[in-house]
């Protein structure tokens, strides 16, 4: 495991951290059974990590270890129900949140798909379930291409890879191999960094010290407590969850962000806070900043599949701007400075520091931050599952001690917006919903003659 990885392992000692990822796909119909169970099959044996389970390293000196589960039952990992008449999205969402509430058998690998029938018109979801140990929101997209056809009658993938085969394995040999590997690894980067170091030393010593000092100010900004929230309102945590969903335009919203000179993120953005910002007036509060987790993804063509391959940044965005247009700058200017923060390239190894700490002190540093914000380029393309297409497609990342997750998924013409709110922070997740669409439509409405109405589906959907 590495340490990233083990760091959303590591986190669940307190459960208001717990890192679990729900996803909610909706068909246009019910795909197919036995055809779906064949592809999670065969998705289970191009990608081993969905048979993986984690076993202790020996006396906690190292990660836990992932191994090939020997007791793996594919039937106990895929469900199906048939939900109660009438059932609408709101019906999927509240299986979906109950889903994500309950922890995972840790002795088993951590992951469940339960296929729900009898939507409204016909339709069907799919609730996904992953733990985030197991991948991050672009692996999970790496992985979903592997059970995903881009043919309503399917793709012919060639033979059934073979079964992963369980070996045999020494806890005490695991934890001395991957303790002597990273300390290799860790000696192999300080010997490559070391030269140039001295070679920079010894040319401009005083920007050589400039630069460290810079540095060490930034992973200690970049994993230091945060003692309050910068909200006023959103102050509370909790275990209960609710979901909600938003359906926005893809093109009218980049239209939007190139007439701002921002990116789909900046918009997306700068929607969360102009509806925090009209939420936080409701209940009779100003804010001027609001602190936010914004996940920056590391993840190179290189990477296997799955796994952690993100940081995590915590950022002090503007909530007191109007302007949509001018919160969009400010939003670019900060989050692109993240980009460049010194301490990114060093997550790993501040992942691994903080893997020693008490888990109060985890806590300390993610329970004050207000909300986390996540984009997720998803398929320009129609996609579908066992003979069914899939017409959306909702991600709800943990609030990892936030108040909310927002987090954006593409598919085809669609951004899918998933909320997953703490309800000791947003009990009135109608009104926060309310307030995050009209952030859309201000958004959307930069430069455009005229934005797209809304039309509320649900008391948990709406399209913009």
């Amino acid at each position: 495991m590495t340490q990233p990885d083990f760091f959303s392992w590591n986190m669940e000692r307190d459960p208001i951290l717990r890192s679990t990822i729900v996803a909610v796909v909706v068909f246009d119909t019910t795909p197919h059974w036995d055809r779906f169970v064949d592809m999670i099959d065969r998705a289970t044996r191009v990608v081993p990590n969905f048979r993986h389970k984690l076993v202790p390293a020996w006396l906690g000196l190292a990660p836990p270890h992932w191994v090939v589960d020997p007791d793996f039952d594919l039937s106990w990992h895929l469900r199906r129900l048939a939900l109660p008449d009438p059932a609408d999205i709101g019906t999927v969402l509240d299986v979906a949140r109950r889903s994500g509430m309950e922890s995972f058998d840790r002795d088993r690998p951590l992951w469940q798909f339960t296929l729900l029938s009898g939507l409204d018109d016909g339709r069907a979801a799919l609730v996904l379930k992953v733990h985030h140990s197991l991948t991050d929101g672009l692996g999970g997209i790496q992985i979903a291409d592997q059970i995903v056809d881009f043919a309503r009658e399917g793709t012919d993938r060639g033979p059934l890879p073979d079964t992963p085969v369980p070996t045999e394995t020494s806890a005490l040999a695991d934890t001395v191999e991957w303790d002597v590997a990273t300390g290799i690894d860790l000696a192999r980067k300080a010997v490559g960094s070391a030269l140039p170091t001295v070679r920079r030393a010894l040319v401009n010593p005083i920007r050589t010290v400039q630069s460290a000092a810079t540095t060490c100010a930034a992973v200690v900004r970049f994993a230091r407590p945060i003692p309050d929230t910068l909200s006023p309102v959103m102050t509370e945590r909790s275990l209960r969850r609710r979901f909600a969903v938003i359906d926005v335009p893809v093109e009218p919203l980049h239209q939007a962000a190139k007439r701002a000179d921002g990116s789909l993120n900046d918009a997306f953005l700068a929607s969360i806070l102009l509806g925090l910002r009209k939420y936080h007036t409701l209940h009779g509060a100003d804010v001027e900043y609001l602190r936010a987790t914004v996940p920056v993804s590391l993840r190179t063509e290189a990477d296997p599949l799955g796994g952690n391959r993100i940081t995590l940044v915590r950022l002090a965005l503007p909530a007191n701007v109007a302007d949509p247009a001018e919160l969009m700058h400010r939003i670019d200017e900060i989050v692109g400075a993240s980009r460049h923060d010194p301490a990114v390239p060093l997550s790993g190894a501040i992942a691994g520091a903080l893997n020693l700490l008490p888990s109060s002190y985890l806590a300390s540093v993610f329970k004050h931050v207000d909300f986390l914000a996540s984009d997720v380029p998803g398929s320009p393309i129609p996609m579908y599952v066992a003979g069914a297409e899939i017409e959306r497609y909702y991600a709800f990342g943990p609030t990892l001690g936030t108040a909310l997750n927002v987090t954006l998924m593409s598919h085809t013409n669609t951004c899918c917006v998933g909320i997953n709110a703490d309800t000791a922070s947003v009990p009135d997740l109608q009104a926060m919903t309310d307030c995050i669409v009209d952030g859309f439509h201000a958004v959307l409405g930069v430069g455009a003659a005229q934005p797209p109405a809304a039309t509320v589906l649900t008391p948990s959907c709406v399209s913009v």
